[in-house]
């Protein structure tokens, strides 16, 4: 028995790193990183580097979202994006790369993402061609090929979130090793600070992990309790990352918990923003442009292009209709991360701007991976095969459209 489950986990990881490397190839040669001069997380960890928390000198025009305060230009990307993109830093003051390197650091982080969730999906199903085919639909057949592709700043941000998810429930969930998977989760947390509302459901799954046969509440505590190193390993990196974030707040902006987006110029003008960053207000509009906006039709083939501000995730990614299906081995949990994230994002008053459908649910899809994971049919489905064929046409069509041509307009 022992034999045939390190064969099989061998064959895992060499199915999982095929899969990542021809992912790594098909997403750097099918985008174009139009966005990646918009560089503000590697020019401020430069500027780490230096000693300094912020720019010196007037960042160039187009880096409009950087504050002037205290002789300084300061980003209003959280400590640990910056962090991420240090060794981007070390890079460049070696010499080694000149520019921000958007489009490799994308098809890194969308190589990656796949051999993660190709390892996660042994929880749902042992069908080979199935978790393939799951491993590529949330990179290939959803706005994350697209928007990913931009290569700027805030998708890298969004990438390296999705990443951080995944790797931490593979952590959690196949391969138990809590520190890790803290610290891929404060890898997560430091991109996208709303993600801070998934730390309860990742204490769940330790205390599950920890506590598998307890029969009782209290049963449950205790078990816990005996086995709290676990949680210290799990939260010791998210909570240092939250330390030195309060830490690189304060001198910034005189407030531990002030990231500086309201201190943008002009930004409280923006007609988005008049009840503030967040607001009950922006729900509606967020639920059109992540749920109801559709396609526009054009008089060329492939017949259709995209709205530049907004689309529904299920009109550019049908397989995800597939997420409503009973069964699975997982079903309360990932309802409540995407419910939570959900109304974090919607509350925000810009929906995110230029992007091919709604960039910000990128943060839902390993949830929305952990619903898919064995709540169908034990094997691959002709059902299934069809979305997943549908899904990556659309998605291809949008990368080519946004990336590669100048077909979508304001």
């Amino acid at each position: 028995m022992a034999v045939v489950e390190a064969i099989n986990k061998h064959r895992d990881v060499w199915v999982a790193s095929a899969l990542a490397v021809v992912a790594l190839l098909l997403f750097y040669f099918s985008i174009k990183a139009t966005q990646q001069h918009f560089d503000y997380t590697s020019r401020i960890a430069s500027a780490l580097l230096q000693g300094d928390l912020g720019l010196r000198q007037p960042a160039p025009s187009w880096l409009n979202e950087m504050v002037p305060a205290n002789g300084r230009y300061y980003s209003v990307f959280p400590l640990g994006a910056v962090l991420s993109m240090v060794p981007v830093a070390v890079l460049q003051k070696t010499k080694l790369i000149h520019d921000f390197p958007g489009r490799a650091l994308a098809a890194l982080i969308a190589a990656l993402s796949v051999w993660f969730l190709f390892r996660l999906s042994v929880i749902g199903t042992q069908s080979l061609p199935k978790r393939i085919l799951l491993s590529l639909v949330l990179i290939f057949g959803t706005w994350t090929w697209c928007n990913l592709g931009f290569g700027g700043a805030w998708q890298i941000a969004l990438g390296l979130a999705l990443l951080g998810q995944i790797a931490a429930l593979y952590f959690v969930l196949v391969e138990f090793r809590p520190l890790l998977a803290g610290a891929f989760f404060a890898l997560a947390l430091g991109n996208r600070t709303e993600l801070a509302l998934c730390l309860p459901i990742f204490i769940y799954f330790l205390i599950r992990r920890v506590a598998p046969d307890a029969k009782d509440w209290k049963a449950l505590v205790q078990q816990s309790r005996e086995k709290s190193r676990v949680f210290i390993c799990f939260l010791i990196v998210p909570a240092a990352l939250g330390l030195f974030t309060a830490l690189y707040n304060y001198p910034r902006f005189h407030s531990i918990f002030d990231f500086g987006y309201a201190h943008i110029p002009n930004v409280l003008q923006e007609p988005w923003y008049q009840h503030g960053l967040f607001s009950l207000r922006a729900i509606p509009w967020n639920v059109h442009k992540m749920l109801f906006e559709g396609f526009r039709d054009a008089p060329n083939f492939p017949f259709l292009s995209f709205y530049p501000f907004g689309c529904s995730i299920f009109l550019v990614s049908p397989f995800l209709f597939l997420i409503f299906r009973e069964g699975g081995p997982h079903k309360v949990t990932p309802w409540i991360a995407i419910g939570l994230l959900t109304l974090a994002l919607w509350a925000h008053g810009n929906p995110g701007g230029w992007q091919f459908s709604y960039r910000y649910a990128m943060v839902l899809l390993p949830w929305m991976f952990l619903l898919l994971l064995g709540n169908g049919p034990a094997k691959l489905s002709v059902i299934e095969v069809s979305l997943f064929v549908v899904s990556v046409t659309i998605n291809a069509v949008a990368t080519y459209q946004f990336l590669w041509t100048n077909q979508i307009h304001l």
